[in-house]
């Protein structure tokens, strides 16, 4: 299962940033989810460097297995999870 997370309509709204990223962490947790992709989109890279902040927290962190970064697109973030 793969959820996708896309910030361009709440891009200059910090507290709905977060409260968004942590709503599609806890539901990647709850579904099992493999993978979801985050959508900060390119322009100043801001955005991404405010998900990839986020996700780098401690408690967010120790709940997944690893981030990539898209090397083909650069306005695209993927959250792997690891199920046992």
């Amino acid at each position: 299962m793969k959820l996708k997370l896309d910030l361009h309509e709440i891009y200059n709204r910090g507290g709905e940033i977060d409260a968004a990223l942590r709503a599609v962490i806890d539901e990647a947790v709850a579904k099992k989810a493999s993978v979801v992709e985050i959508i900060p989109g390119k322009g100043s890279g801001q955005l991404k460097k405010h998900v990839l902040r986020f996700l780098d927290q401690k408690e967010i962190k120790a709940l997944y297995h690893r981030v990539e970064k898209d090397s083909h697109n650069f306005g695209r973030v993927f959250v792997h999870f690891r199920w046992k």
